[in-house]
């Protein structure tokens, strides 16, 4: 049997799978084993649970628990609350301000939680009935939301980061840096779409109110006294001190990246003790309930795509792919194009995580090849992959909002979600075209 029809077969057997509706990890090491089983020594079945144990056996991963620790304890706080109501008084005078601190106060918590589904819950949980209360239009806020919460892959400290550091061995530091100026790109593009809106949102009201005797509460101007700015401050700036001392940690040369996570996750937890009181079992509990069942879903999701890699490296399915595409000869930006585009389909079906793990041993081979940066690749590469969150059919994003604002159907959250998935695809041509806005950083600190 050829290497493309081994390949044809492996991927079809892995479609199947997956659309049978069985939990990733178990479809994609299912198939692995099968393979194995047909197409590999006998003895190679003896050895799975170690080829798993020694993929999950590496420092890096071992950040992932202690980052949804911090996040979790972040998440179940009232601190994405706290936050965007401070940005909100401070940013009221501002047009369309409640929509920027909006997405201001998501790319915060994302910096600090390192989660889109928390972000999404935390922001959105107090955001959006607080935008629809002063007149915006419910696709309108929950897209807003559901596109802020896709910075928690981007921003670090970003697990999909993490993986991606893994499966490229390429340096977390790097990546983390790397992240740094793209998500702020975002939250610029997301910031600037929610003052247009808000101005096409408030002409329209406008208009409608004309000889009306009631108006519309997007209409209303809003003031805040500086007293109450500075009331707002002081239960968000220790998490704002918990953001900057992890950086500086890390960036610092102070501490490695699995030190700053288990430093992250302890001062979490002893400012949500102090802030909020959260120091009880029954405050605690759920913090830690969430992080084991969360870190042990993606551990045996990578576990398992680690060893469904391995099998496709021994069958030499993968470098088999990766040859066929340098034989193609497209030129380099054509291949960045077609690669995206994949990218692109799997995110109709597939997490980021599965989506990495499974195409990192086919795609990097022939862009290294190239000549493209693998840690600017790695940033853009998630930057298409936060399209996944937001677009159906999966939408992770999407469905977070729909659970937090039930009233919202899915069709005004879809299409509320539209704009910012278009945004996503000018920022990476912006990165494409600037690819400096992603690699001074790193550059600068690492040389």
């Amino acid at each position: 049997m050829t290497t493309i029809q081994l390949g044809m077969m492996y991927g079809g057997a892995t479609l199947v799978a997956l659309f049978s509706g069985i939990p990733i990890a178990f479809a994609l090491g299912g198939v692995a084993t099968i393979f194995m089983m047909m197409f590999m020594p006998a003895a190679s079945v003896d050895t799975i649970a170690q080829n798993v144990y020694e993929e999950l056996a590496s420092i890096t991963l071992l950040t992932i628990p202690l980052f949804i620790l911090k996040g979790a304890a972040i998440g179940k706080s009232r601190a994405g609350k706290d936050l965007y109501d401070a940005l909100h008084t401070w940013l009221g005078r501002v047009p369309g301000g409640l929509g920027v601190a909006v997405v201001l106060a998501c790319g915060l918590f994302a910096a600090m939680a390192g989660s889109s589904p928390a972000t999404c819950s935390a922001i959105g949980s107090s955001g959006i009935p607080e935008m629809r209360r002063r007149g915006y239009s419910p696709g309108f806020a929950a897209g807003l939301v559901a596109a802020g919460g896709t910075l928690g892959i981007l921003l670090p400290p970003s697990i999909v980061l993490i993986l991606y550091a893994v499966a490229s061995e390429q340096s977390l530091g790097r990546l983390f840096l790397a992240g740094l100026g793209p998500g702020v790109l975002l939250v610029v593009l997301f910031a600037g779409f929610a003052v247009f809106q808000w101005r096409r949102e408030y002409a329209r009201a406008a208009k409608q109110a004309v000889g009306a005797a009631a108006h519309h509460p997007i209409l209303a101007d809003e003031h805040f006294t500086m007293a109450e700015r500075w009331a707002s401050l002081p239960r968000v700036l220790p998490f704002l001190v918990l953001l900057t001392g992890v950086m500086v940690a890390l960036y610092g040369g102070i501490a490695t990246p699995s030190e700053t996570a288990g430093l992250g996750a302890v001062m979490a937890m002893a400012l949500i003790a102090v802030v909020y009181r959260a120091y009880k079992l029954a405050d605690i509990k759920p913090i830690f309930a969430g992080t084991l069942g969360e870190s042990g879903m993606l551990l045996m999701i990578i576990g398992m795509s680690l060893l469904y890699s391995y099998v496709m490296s021994y069958l030499h399915i993968s470098q088999g792919a990766a040859e066929a595409i340098v034989a193609l000869h497209l030129s380099k930006w054509l291949l960045l194009t077609a690669i995206l585009l994949l990218v692109v389909m799997l995110g109709f079906f597939l997490p980021p995580v599965s989506i990495i793990l499974m195409t990192a041993p086919i795609i990097l081979p022939p862009l290294r090849s190239a000549g493209f940066d693998l840690i600017w690749f790695g940033v853009v590469m998630a930057v298409v992959m936060e399209m996944g969150l937001i677009h159906p059919p999966v939408g992770l994003n999407i469905f977070v909002i729909n659970r937090i604002a039930p009233d919202i159907g899915l069709g005004p959250i879809i299409r509320g979600t539209i704009p910012f998935v278009v945004l996503m695809a000018i920022g990476v041509v912006i990165l494409s075209l600037f690819p400096g806005i992603a690699m001074w950083l790193p550059n600068a600190v690492y040389g």
